[in-house]
């Protein structure tokens, strides 16, 4: 090592040690539990909540709905079951265990939700609600006799969800009335459609005609391919499948004569009474006579 560094170095204690130096002693830290601590007053304006009147405070909207659509449940269930006759709002709160409804809310279904639901019916007196189906259906021949009226007036096909929820126990009646109502599935959502399945339209076909009918293939085409094959076959094809408009007669235009000026008539009626004066007069209509 470098002789000069070491000297300093030396030096340098021997100034470190002549310098006088005052420790600080370190004060006990203060414990935890010693520091008090400060206390939360509990805001006054965080409102109380009382369990008496939970349902009625406001933002229950939620809670209205929900007895609402309980409601609807059960009246279509009882529909369901064949009992249609009209209830009274505490009689259908009594049936739902919904006794606990508030005033608010009992005034509320009473004068607004139940009257304007799609799904339940008012009696004239607007005192009792009963359910309100799609199609006023009892029993088998009520549902035969709106198909039959469905198929007579070219209206189509029915819903069967519809029939479902306007049949009471539509099951059992369905199960009897097979042979007499025709099923299609709808390729777009797969819902079934009922028709009516007349019996008179059965024509008997011969065996030879289903055989050769079912060996031409036309899955493949379309309907304009088909067209053209019949053509040259020279089988004119069936043109305007939808219903035709009814064509309306044009209006005749009426041509407007122009009207003549007619010049305005003389007094022929006086003729006999107009007098002509040479001398200081005007000869006119009507005889007016200069003074003299």
């Amino acid at each position: 090592m470098d002789p000069a560094l070491l000297r300093e170095r030396e030096l340098f204690k021997r100034r470190a040690m002549a310098t006088p130096t005052v420790e600080k002693k370190s004060r006990p830290e203060a414990s935890i539990k010693d520091v008090p601590k400060p206390k939360i007053r509990p805001s006054s304006a965080a409102p109380k909540l009382d369990a008496t009147n939970y349902k009625t405070m406001a933002g229950s909207s939620q809670y209205r709905f929900g007895v609402l659509a309980k409601i609807v449940r059960h009246m279509r269930l009882r529909h369901l079951d064949g009992d249609d006759h009209p209830l009274t709002l505490d009689d259908i709160l009594d049936e739902t265990n919904q006794l606990d409804v508030g005033s608010s809310v009992k005034t509320w279904l009473q004068a607004e939700a139940l009257q304007d639901n799609p799904k339940i019916e008012v009696s004239d007196d607007k005192m009792r609600f009963s359910f309100k189906p799609v199609f006023k259906l009892k029993d088998s021949k009520s549902l035969l006799k709106l198909l039959k009226q469905y198929d007579l007036k070219g209206l189509g096909g029915i819903m069967l969800e519809d029939i479902q929820e306007s049949l009471p126990h539509c099951e059992k009646v369905l199960k009897k009335c097979e042979e007499k109502i025709m099923y299609i599935t709808r390729p777009t959502d797969k819902k079934k459609i009922l028709f009516y399945n007349d019996q008179l339209d059965k024509i008997r076909v011969d065996e030879e005609f289903k055989k050769l009918w079912r060996s031409i293939p036309v899955d493949s085409m379309d309907d304009a391919k088909i067209e053209e094959y019949l053509e040259k076959q020279g089988i004119r094809s069936m043109q305007d499948h939808g219903p035709k408009k009814p064509l309306v007669p044009k209006r005749k235009k009426t041509t407007q004569k122009k009207r003549q000026f007619k010049k305005p008539r003389d007094n022929e009626h006086l003729a006999d009474v107009l007098v002509s004066y040479e001398d200081n007069t005007i000869t006119q209509e009507g005889a007016k006579i200069n003074p003299s």
